[in-house]
C-alpha cells in the first residue's frame, strides 16, 4: 500500500458482505478519504487548557471594556458568560475571539441598538439564540439561548448571575449552575464541551446547587447523567462531588427507561447534532425534533427591526 500523503486521496465501495442487509449501500457509492500525514499541522491548533493568564490585544480589551461599561450604564439585564466566566469558576485562561453576553430575547434588541449606537455593525445571525456585534474587526455575541431551542435564557438566569471583575469592569457573570446547564448541548462533532462541564464541578468541589442544574435540565436528564458520568470517568476519587442523591436519582430513572423502554419515543438526535444526524431525519423519515423546539422558543427580533443609529 501507498504511503499516506496530503495529495493522496483514495475512493472505496464498501464490501457488501459486512453491512447488514437493511443499510446495504446502493450501486453507485463512494466514499472519499484525504490522507493527512501524522505530523502534518492541522488547520487550525487545538486549545491546551491552561491558568497562565492570557493577554489579550489592547484593542480588543478596550472595545470588550467599552460594551460591558455601555450596558452597565443602561438598565439592561445582562450576565457574561463564555471564557469569562470559565475563567471565574475555574481558573482556566482561553483565548477568546469575542465577549459572549447572555440576556433574555425580548432585550436583545435594545442592546443591539446601544451598540449600533456607539458604531458597531449588528446582526441578528439567528433568532433563536443568536445576535451579533463587531466593530474594527472584534466581536460580542448577544445569547439568548442555546441553538436547538431546549434552552432560553429567562429573567432568573440574570438575577441568579455572580458579580465578578471582566477586563477591568465591574459587571456579573452567569452563576455556575447556568453556565454549566447552558453547555449540556454543546456535543457536537467540532465542538465539545464535556471538558468545560467536568472542570466546573472538580473546581467548585460539587458545591453547586444540584437541585437548579436538575431543574434546568428538565426532560432532558440523560443528557446530565451523561456529563456526570463522563465526570466520573475522569475524576473517580471525587465520585463524591456528585450528591449521592442525585446519582440514585438519575440512575433510577435510567434503569426504569430501560426496564420500561417505549417504542414511540422520539428520536432526539437532531438535538445533540443536526448535521450528523441529518441522514436519520431528511432520509430515514425520523423525528425532527430540532425543528420543533426551534419554532416555539422565544425569538430575537429580525434584522430589518433594528432601527438606525
Amino acid at each position: 500500500m501507498a504511503e499516506p500523503n496530503s495529495g493522496n486521496r483514495r475512493f472505496f465501495k464498501p464490501s457488501r458482505h459486512l453491512l447488514p442487509r437493511a443499510i446495504q449501500p446502493r450501486p453507485v457509492f463512494e466514499v472519499q478519504i484525504s490522507l493527512v500525514k501524522q505530523d502534518q499541522e492541522p488547520e487550525e491548533e487545538v486549545p491546551v487548557t491552561s491558568s497562565v493568564p492570557y493577554e489579550l490585544p489592547e484593542e480588543q480589551e478596550a472595545l470588550f471594556r467599552e460594551v460591558l461599561t455601555i450596558f452597565e450604564q443602561h438598565p439592561l439585564p445582562f450576565a457574561v458568560a463564555g471564557a469569562a466566566a470559565l475563567q471565574e469558576y475555574t481558573g482556566i485562561c482561553r483565548c477568546t475571539k469575542d465577549l459572549d453576553i447572555f440576556l433574555v430575547a425580548q432585550d436583545a434588541m435594545a442592546a443591539l441598538l446601544l451598540l449600533k449606537q456607539h458604531g458597531f455593525e449588528t446582526e441578528v445571525r439567528d433568532p433563536v439564540w443568536l445576535a451579533k456585534a463587531h466593530r474594527d474587526g472584534y466581536f460580542v455575541d448577544l445569547i439568548t439561548g442555546m441553538s436547538n431551542g431546549v434552552l432560553s435564557v429567562d429573567a432568573e438566569w440574570i438575577a441568579r448571575a455572580r458579580p465578578a471583575i471582566v477586563v477591568g469592569v465591574k459587571t456579573r457573570v452567569l452563576a455556575p449552575e447556568e453556565l454549566l446547564a447552558s453547555k449540556l448541548f454543546v456535543v457536537r462533532r467540532e465542538r465539545f464541551d464535556g471538558a468545560d462541564i467536568a472542570h466546573i464541578i472538580y473546581a467548585s468541589r460539587g458545591n453547586l446547587q444540584w437541585d437548579r442544574i436538575l431543574q434546568l435540565a428538565g426532560e432532558h436528564w440523560e443528557m446530565l447523567l451523561w456529563e456526570l458520568v463522563l465526570f466520573r470517568y475522569i475524576y473517580p476519587g471525587q465520585t463524591g462531588y456528585v450528591p449521592r442523591w442525585l446519582w440514585e436519582d438519575l440512575l433510577g430513572r435510567f434503569t426504569r427507561e430501560i426496564n420500561s423502554p417505549r417504542p414511540q419515543g422520539n428520536f432526539r438526535g437532531s438535538l445533540v447534532d443536526d448535521n450528523m444526524f441529518a441522514i436519520d431525519v431528511q432520509e430515514w423519515g425520523l423525528d425532527n425534533l430540532l425543528e420543533q423546539y426551534r419554532a416555539v422558543c422565544p425569538h430575537i427580533s429580525a434584522p430589518d427591526q433594528i432601527p438606525e443609529a
